[in-house]
């Protein structure tokens, strides 16, 4: 499904993403680790689009895309989500979701003044599928509330739906974890899954909550200061030496430590 190759993105002198290359299968949820400051969101930004590369490659389902701009790779399929959920936070929950398909007759002043019936029958079915969205994820008591008004998790839950009004291939989530409750997290686990499993989705999820990963993923990547350091299963990544040297400092070693301990 994604490609990249050699990838570099520069900041002045610093190199927060510094020649990453990696592929991500189609229908696979991969997860993308690394401390602090290894580029992992900046890679996000390259490939979606939100940054223009220094230089390399990026190519979806073969096709190269480097450097084109978010709204045309929305209209290929390529959608990504932000550790802090961009919501409109004066809608409500099925405003923010009936506002995500693109080319809509009543954006049109002609089609709104003189294609009235049509405008209204368009609207009914992007209702119809925001219900349907809702009810998915377990969110349709919400529908009419203000989606700023809404909680970390359930505003989480409420930019997943945003990716299921539009036909989308692949959709990296960043941090879908942070400032979530757990039994949030394992709702929107729940839903990640199933729309892998039912709808052929592709993820890629970069998260810090190692019990998430290893949950719902498959492929796991581990990059460490703008590079990959290793690719494999989760337990491949956590005994790998190259990502606990990485991690040193924040945690990780100690937990794994405690586990053999435990086990």
């Amino acid at each position: 499904m994604i490609r990249v190759e050699n990838l570099h993105k520069h900041f002045g002198g610093f190199h927060a993403v510094d020649g990453a290359s990696l592929s991500i299968d189609a229908g696979s949820i991969t997860g993308l680790i690394g401390p602090n400051g290894a580029g992992k969101t900046t890679l996000f930004n390259v490939i979606a689009g939100v940054l223009p590369p220094t230089s390399g490659r990026v190519f979806m389902e073969g096709e190269d895309i480097t450097g084109l701009p978010p709204h045309v790779l929305f209209a290929k399929g390529l959608l990504r989500t932000f550790q802090i959920a961009h919501e409109f936070h004066s809608m409500t929950v099925r405003e923010n979701l009936m506002m995500v398909p693109p080319g809509q007759s009543g954006e049109n002043l002609w089609s709104a003044w003189f294609h009235r019936g049509r405008v209204a029958e368009e609207e009914r079915g992007i209702r119809a599928r925001a219900e349907d969205v809702m009810e998915f994820l377990t969110i349709d008591h919400l529908a009419d509330e203000r989606a700023g008004n809404l909680s970390g998790g359930q505003k989480k839950l409420l930019e997943l739906g945003r990716t299921m009004m539009t036909d989308a291939k692949v959709v990296f989530l960043d941090e879908v974890g942070a400032g979530v409750n757990r039994t949030l997290l394992n709702t929107i686990g729940d839903a990640i899954l199933r729309l892998n499993r039912e709808r052929n989705y592709t993820f890629v999820v970069i998260e810090h909550d190692m019990d998430f990963i290893a949950r719902i993923c498959g492929p796991v990547i581990c990059m460490a200061e703008g590079k990959v350091l290793a690719e494999g299963t989760i337990e491949e990544i956590k005994n790998d030496e190259r990502v606990i040297e990485a991690y040193l400092g924040t945690g990780l070693k100690n937990k794994i430590m405690k586990e053999e301990a435990a086990t």
